[in-house]
């Protein structure tokens, strides 16, 4: 039996470490229950003494979730103990994340101290964590750069000191993947007791190695990660949840396995992303909206004859309803003939082939051949008897004032008009649009990207709606954003099919 790997989320301290992508208690706890959710082991919810803000959310999640142990970071430092103990009252399962920098630079730059007074501090730390929790967690900041007969030490005397978790950061992402797992593997070999201590990583992504880190740590001993959702966190990010744990599901000679629910990993993504107004790049591991995308030809053609072709992950797995063939100019006739089929429409090989050269010519002029396009080419008018167009949009947001969206929609040829409140000037336009359509639709994932520079920037938005079990993809275009997310929502749903 595989043993068990703990999930260590750190997305709620870490992870909004990033400048402007901090959230509220509320958002936090939203957060954590969506963790609870996911199925990790403890979550990191925050550093209590850094602020009354972060004191305050460790109390609200610690009284919000039950199963997952709630995590309160503290420097070495009794006073920042004891606030982490206040804050800790309410949870069910609690720990201290205690520690100090081990590596000579930390020690002479950051501290003006010696290694032996490191050890006597850490120790000192981990006792006095000890006297209020049983869970007490050390940390060697920037292990990564620690000398390992040194770092050996300092993990011995933690874990006699009655540390049960040894965190061994790399915390610029300095190590190469041999390097930080040989360093695991020397303390396994070399510390006397260390089988009375879990070992975790916890990897940045300076150099782009943190995931390739943190499995080699895994390998070589460790088990426990420290992640965040997306790979959020400090200047390059931190090791990526879904990108570990993906890993190791996907192949059959893993040797741990976690308790994670993959199928909740994309929502769970999703909804830190938009708490967070960061987006996800396109092409990120797993949750990037190209992730289970295909617009090469020969790729398409080989997805349609076998998924496995191209792609070692069934996207469901991870709660994604399905991969994304994309025509492009790029794209064959094998993918033409099935998007025609999905539309309903079946043409024989000759039919195809004069097809496929006007697709060409029309693919060579756009980034993207959208459902109208094939069906204009094939000489079918789409029906618009449902089609819906944005006649105005009126809103008003503010830090003291209610957000408030009224609109006026022409959905064929007859004219509607709604208000409507929200959280924001989006959620209020969304809130009238709905008013006026009334479909049963869910907004799965919202992007924003700035098209060019300055006061007068356009964006474009992206969205992908849920309806009747289907997704269907939206895009709106203008320099006013709630404009833009309206066209775009609008645009999804004018791909409803019609009932």
């Amino acid at each position: 039996m595989a043993d068990k790997l703990y999930i260590f989320d750190t997305t709620l301290r870490d992870g909004e470490q990033v400048p402007g992508c901090q959230l509220n208690t509320v958002e936090k706890i939203q957060v954590a229950k969506a963790l609870e959710e996911l199925g990790v082991d403890i979550i990191e919810a925050g550093f209590p003494i850094s602020s009354p803000g972060d004191f305050n959310s460790v109390v609200e999640i610690s009284k919000a979730v039950s199963n997952p142990t709630i995590c309160a970071l503290t420097r070495a430092v009794q006073k920042d103990i004891d606030v982490a103990v206040e804050a800790l009252q309410y949870a069910k399962h609690k720990r201290i994340h205690t520690g100090i920098g081990t590596s000579d630079s930390h020690i002479k730059y950051k501290f003006n101290s010696t290694r032996e007074e490191v050890i006597e501090r850490a120790v000192a730390a981990v006792k006095y964590a000890r006297r209020f929790v049983d869970e007490v967690e050390f940390y060697a900041e920037d292990a990564g750069r620690t000398d390992n007969a040194y770092l050996a030490r300092v993990v011995e005397a933690v874990i006699k000191a009655g540390a049960k978790v040894v965190n061994i950061p790399d915390t610029t992402g300095y190590c190469f993947p041999e390097e930080y797992g040989a360093k695991i593997k020397y303390l396994i070999d070399h510390v006397d007791g260390i089988e009375n201590a879990i070992i975790s990583t916890h990897c940045h992504n300076d150099l782009g190695m943190a995931t390739a880190n943190a499995l080699a740590g895994v390998m070589n001993g460790a088990r426990q990660v420290e992640v965040t959702i997306n790979g959020i966190g400090e200047r390059a990010g931190n090791t990526a949840m879904e990108e570990v744990v993906m890993a190791l599901k996907s192949r059959n000679t893993a040797i741990v396995e976690t308790g994670i629910n993959t199928k909740k990993i994309a929502p769970t993504s999703r909804m830190v992303s938009n708490l967070m107004n960061m987006p996800v790049q396109a092409n990120k591991a797993i949750v990037g909206r190209n992730a289970f995308a295909h617009s090469s030809g020969i790729h398409q053609d080989g997805v349609l004859k076998n998924i496995q072709t191209y792609e070692i992950i069934d996207p469901k797995e991870v709660g994604i309803d399905e991969n994304s063939i994309v025509l492009t100019a790029r794209s064959g006739r094998a993918a033409l003939k099935h998007r025609l089929s999905v539309l309903g429409i079946e043409v024989n090989d000759e039919r195809l082939n004069h097809l496929y050269e006007e697709f060409l010519r029309l693919a060579d002029k756009k980034k993207e051949v959208l459902d109208n396009d094939l069906l204009a080419l094939a000489g079918i008018t789409p029906k618009t008897e449902n089609n819906i167009k944005l006649d105005y949009l009126q809103s008003t947001a503010g830090k003291e004032i209610r957000n408030i969206a009224s609109i006026g929609l022409d959905i064929a040829g007859e004219k509607f008009e709604a208000a409507a409140t929200g959280n924001g000037p989006v959620d209020a336009a969304v809130n009238a649009l709905k008013q006026i359509v009334k479909r049963n639709m869910v907004l799965q994932n919202f992007t924003i990207q700035a098209i060019n520079k300055g006061s007068n920037d356009a964006a474009k938005v992206h969205m992908q709606v849920l309806y009747d079990d289907n997704v269907y993809y939206g895009f709106g275009v203008d320099t006013d954003i709630v404009v833009a997310s309206i066209e775009a929502y609008i645009d999804a749903i004018n791909k409803f099919p019609n009932k």
